[in-house]
């Protein structure tokens, strides 16, 4: 009887899987996987900044009136929610590939806005969100400190 080891012929097969999921094997098949989070739509979004503004970009189709959204604003947080519907008269739903339904997401800003001085329009499908930055009136505020007795 030989101390051979039984799993040999498998030994090289461990340097060949690490050698193949090297290769940024899930970078290059992530897009044909289904989201992590599948039960949140995933509905595009850009935010773009100029200065002291930003605009927040959504694409939110099948919007039927403006009064199925809602946008709040809070310190350095944007929340939008919408009802998504995309019903066609007469036409049974085959294959969805487009969301639909209660959207809601919650986008974290690069810096507090104000709160009085949003503005927001719907064009083409698209949410138009444009904020200002908060600029506190006093740039620092003085801390008195005290003597410990």
């Amino acid at each position: 009887m030989t101390n051979e080891n039984p799993f040999m012929p498998f030994s090289d097969w461990t340097k060949h899987w690490q050698q193949f999921f090297q290769n940024d094997f899930w970078g290059s098949i992530q897009p044909l996987l289904p989201s992590s989070n599948s039960n949140k739509p995933s509905s595009g979004m850009n935010i773009y900044k100029k200065d002291n503004e930003l605009l927040v970009v959504i694409s939110l189709p099948g919007l039927e009136k403006i009064e199925d959204a809602e946008v709040y604003v809070s310190y350095k947080t944007l929340e939008v929610k919408a009802t998504i519907n995309l019903n066609f008269k007469g036409f049974e739903l085959v294959e969805e590939g487009l969301f639909q339904g209660q959207f809601q997401k919650t986008i974290p800003l690069p810096f507090a806005v104000k709160e009085d001085r949003i503005e927001a329009t719907y064009h083409n499908g698209l949410l138009f969100i444009h904020l200002h930055r908060l600029i506190p009136d006093e740039p620092k505020k003085k801390i008195v400190i005290k003597k410990s007795e």
